[in-house]
Parts: C-alpha cells; structure tokens; sequence
C-alpha cells in the first residue's frame, strides 16, 4: 500500500475509533503503517495538523449536513444538524477532543460547524453573533458527547437522558430569539 495522505488519515481515524486518542501518537501510526515515524511527516507536519485532518474525515459526510429548504424554520435545521453531530460523535472515542483542536486551530474545512453558522446567519444573527453561536452550540454539542462518553468509560450507570437535547432546545431558543 503506497503511503499517500489519505492513507496516513484513515489509518489516524481508525486507531482514534479503535483505541481513543491516548493511542493515536505518530509512533503508533507508523507502526500500523509499517513506516518510520519520519515518512509521516512528509504528510502531515504535526500531530495537530493529524487531528485537524482526522475532524474533518469524521465530519465531512453527507450524513451530516441538512437542507435548510426541507425545514419550516433555521432553528429546526439547526436543531436536526446539532442532534446529527451529536450522535455521530458519541460512538467515537474522545471525538471532543480531536473536534476541539481542529476548531482551535480554525480549521475552515469541518463542513457541519461551517454549516452551523451559515444556519445562524440565516436566522438573522450577524456574522459576529453567528460565530459566537457556532461556538456555543459547539461546546454543548461536544460537552454532552464527553460527558456520556466518560459515563460509559467509568461504568456509571447513569439515566437514558442526559439533557443533551433539552439544554439544546433552550440554547438555540436563546439565540434565535
């Protein structure tokens, strides 16, 4: 298999899935790719260039993306592509984690988070306001996601609804009003 970039992501999503981010360190990568650490980098520069390109593999499907035109109102599509993110997430070990450095680098190519400001705006927010917005719902999104990840790693045995959507109805209810 020729290393190529695509490879060297791939290989980084699979070991995040499998193992968590704990195990995603570039040793590890070029152990899997039966590389030397030094062949990565003429792929990536860093580790968190890594994780950048391993958020937007995980989020830029077409799952996760919604048609405002199939929706009467922006805060229901915000609501269905907040909810989408959500579930997405939850089955990916520390997902918050990688989405969180891709976000504080800003990184421009996370489809959904683009969306979910273009969604913002549609609704009648400025730009600035929007962006604010974005990372509110962001944060939520991506706290909710490790709360319940860290319910099931630490065996807690916790009730079926954890809030996510209530907190999420309010919050977009406070911005779009």
């Amino acid at each position: 298999m020729a290393l190529t970039q695509n490879t060297v992501v791939d290989t980084a999503v699979t070991i995040l899935q499998q193992f968590g981010l704990a195990d995603l360190s570039m040793r590890r990568l070029a152990k899997e790719l039966d590389v030397q650490v030094g062949a990565l980098y003429w792929h990536v520069k860093n580790k968190q260039e890594l994780l950048a390109q391993v958020a937007a593999k995980l989020l830029n499907t077409p799952q996760l993306s919604v048609n405002a035109e199939d929706f009467s109102a922006p805060a229901d599509a915000i609501l269905q592509l907040s909810r989408r993110l959500y579930l997405a997430l939850l089955p990916i070990q520390d997902s918050p984690e990688v989405i969180e450095v891709a976000t504080a680098m800003q990184v421009t190519e996370l489809a959904p988070v683009l969306q979910l400001r273009d969604l913002l705006e549609s609704s009648g927010l400025s730009t600035e306001q929007a962006r604010h917005g974005q990372q509110l719902l962001l944060n939520h999104i991506l706290g909710s996601v490790a709360f319940r990840q860290n319910l099931v790693q630490l065996d807690v045995d916790a009730p079926l609804a954890d809030g996510f959507d209530w907190g999420l109805q309010r919050a977009v209810a406070g911005l779009i009003s």
